[in-house]
């Protein structure tokens, strides 16, 4: 990768990282070979590279798992460089001597380059390396991609002070973040007791006393569950119709499952006018989503997904999509009003739960989330009661865990139980919980876009450092260009010499 640069600071050299450095990637034992692993070498993967010490090593390989594979210890302080996945262009140093996989590449540098000057430079390039990564079936880049990368080489002694001035000022921006990132659990907090002010009748309380005549919500569901009926005798007409039959009488109704009632011995008391109910009784289609491979053409059908469900609400940030022809259309197309929960993911995000609004375009929904179409009443009441810590009680209670990843099927969905207010309470209720909610999710607005804007500062004042900006040069300093020629003597000097085989003389006959 070639580096571009109007004016090269005083001094300074542009080089390729071979020039300067010798690199080397590691390797994976055999899985299904147990006695492989648990051993005592911490093994390092590409996921665990994040742009900072490597401390948190997952996994350890044994000596005969070394021996067996092309992994190898590369000493405490090594940089190293992500090649494949996620975190391609990411980069690390050792925090104790350490095997890596085929995914890292290691790089070794002489003592008169600063590790820390490369590892700045390198994340100052990061965006630059994921855009060669992609392409493939996973974003990679080679070893020799990195071999290849130019970087701006400081003289030794300017090198040292661009890294001091960098952690300076990083301190204090990680400060400033770090305090950001601690106020963002309380207001975590604060939005869990709302909602669980919310489903104990608390926020409507008052309203409760100067409307005590409203039609309670055990006719509500009445209504709802003739509403259901109503709903599965057209959609089987409709398949009958479909298929060319039409019904000789009305046994074919009586196919017809009635949803279990709640049995509430056990559940806490509801304020007056609510009653229980469970969300097989509340909804007419309870539908998984697709799991057609999705690809990123915007002129097609938009695909949420589980990370577009953020706090409760749906993110239309980094779409998926489907052609229109997608074999999953028209019913897997989302309607105004959809309950979307997410089945699969990890322990602590499973289950959470968003409202579809029309967005006025087709739009559907991977497999990884649950369809939820509520009948007659605010389906924010069954999103709301599920994103609340009785909902994260009740997904605790019936999760499945299975390799760090928690699920949460659609039968166990439709038992659970939910409180449910009246419907002119329901209206009250949404207003209240929208309106309390609003001001904290306005205060962590305002700090996601702070922390966004941190981290924006912290990258600008990379590119300013490697453009010779950031700390005076000193025209006193060795140049670049004599460390580099110091470099490549040593290397030189560093290579094994040839061996001269002498010619036997023929004797004279």
């Amino acid at each position: 990768m070639k580096i571009e640069i109007e004016s090269l600071p005083q001094n300074w050299e542009i080089v390729a990282i071979e020039q300067i450095a010798n690199t080397s990637s590691g390797g994976t034992p055999k899985r299904t070979e147990e006695s492989y692993f648990k051993g005592n070498i911490p093994w390092v993967k590409s996921g665990e590279l994040r742009d900072g010490k490597i401390t948190s090593i997952a996994e350890s390989i044994t000596e005969e798992g070394l021996k067996n594979s092309s992994a190898k210890i590369f000493p405490k302080g090594t940089l190293c460089i992500a090649m494949y996945g996620a975190t391609v262009g990411k980069v690390g140093i050792l925090s104790c001597d350490a095997a890596t996989n085929q995914a890292v590449c290691a790089i070794f540098l002489p003592h008169s380059i600063e590790t820390k000057y490369l590892f700045y430079s390198l994340k100052n390039l990061k965006t630059k390396l994921i855009a060669i990564s992609k392409g493939g079936a996973q974003p990679n880049i080679s070893q020799s991609v990195v071999q290849n990368t130019e970087i701006l080489l400081a003289p030794t002694k300017e090198q040292k002070r661009i890294v001091d001035k960098i952690e300076a000022l990083q301190a204090k921006s990680n400060k400033a973040k770090k305090a950001l990132e601690t106020a963002k659990p309380l207001l975590d907090k604060l939005r869990q007791s709302i909602l669980a002010a919310a489903f104990r009748g608390d926020l409507t309380a008052d309203w409760r006393k100067k409307n005590p005549d409203v039609e309670p919500a055990s006719i509500l569901l009445e209504r709802i569950r003739e509403e259901r009926r109503k709903r599965w005798e057209e959609t089987e007409l409709a398949k009958m119709k479909a298929k060319g039959k039409k019904p000789k009488n009305d046994k074919w109704k009586a196919k017809y499952k009635e949803p279990e009632p709640v049995d509430a011995t056990g559940l806490p008391e509801l304020p007056e006018g609510w009653c229980w109910a469970n969300i097989d009784e509340l909804s007419s289609l309870v539908q998984y989503g697709s799991s057609t491979k999705t690809n990123e053409d915007t002129s097609s059908i938009p695909v949420l997904r589980m990370g577009n469900i953020v706090n409760g609400k749906l993110s239309y940030d980094n779409l998926r999509y489907l052609p229109e022809d997608n074999k999953d259309f028209p019913n897997l197309l989302l309607a105004d009003g959809d309950l979307l929960f997410n089945r699969t993911n990890s322990p602590e995000l499973v289950g959470k739960s968003a409202i579809f609004e029309d967005i006025e375009k087709p739009c559907s929904f991977a497999s990884y989330l649950i369809r939820v179409r509520i009948i007659l009443m605010k389906s924010s009441m069954a999103a709301g009661y599920i994103n609340s810590p009785f909902g994260r009680k009740w997904i605790d209670s019936v999760v499945n865990q299975q390799v760090g990843q928690a699920n949460v099927n659609g039968t166990k969905l439709k038992a659970l139980s939910i409180p449910i207010p009246p419907l002119e309470e329901q209206k009250v209720l949404e207003n209240k919980i929208n309106e309390s909610l609003s001001h904290s999710e306005s205060t962590l607005q305002k700090i996601e876009s702070t922390i966004t804007m941190i981290e924006k500062q912290n990258q600008s004042m990379l590119a300013k450092a490697f453009r010779g900006e950031l700390v005076p040069q000193d025209p006193t300093d060795e140049p670049a260009s004599v460390l580099l020629d110091r470099i490549k003597a040593e290397r030189e000097a560093m290579k094994p010499k040839k061996k001269t085989t002498r010619k036997r003389k023929t004797p004279a006959a």
